[in-house]
């Protein structure tokens, strides 16, 4: 099976399509290599995925017919994605709530509706 599809397949990627394109920009490896979306995937091989700022890894287990549902995807690949890489994606996402620092620059449209709010309490 391709690995385009296989990713389809196991509902890494909404579409194929969009499969596609991760495997043209190199954001899909197999067994560290990057790859191109007709390469063929077998039991057995790792699989790298970068989405999300995450690197996905997966080991295929079996191979899909066509696309399955969410409750069976673990019957075709395992998931051994450490978990230090969602802890990585969570910092990178409290250190964005804070880039800019309170009072510089011109308010934002939240810090105009408080300031709205906190004067129609007076």
């Amino acid at each position: 099976m391709r690995i385009d599809k296989y990713l389809w397949c196991i509902r890494y990627f909404k579409t194929r399509s969009i499969a596609t394109e991760a495997c043209k920009k190199g954001h899909i490896k197999l067994n560290g290599a990057s790859v191109k979306p007709s390469k063929d995937v077998f039991n057995g091989e790792e699989i790298t995925i970068r989405k999300n700022q995450i690197n996905y890894q997966i080991i295929v287990l079996d191979l899909p017919p066509n696309r399955v549902g969410a409750k069976l995807v673990d019957l075709y690949r395992k998931d051994t994605t450490p978990k230090e890489a969602f802890e990585h994606k969570d910092l990178l996402k409290f250190s964005k709530d804070y880039y800019r620092k309170k009072g510089t620059g011109r308010p934002t449209k939240k810090d105009r509706r408080d300031i709205e709010d906190y004067t129609n309490e007076i």
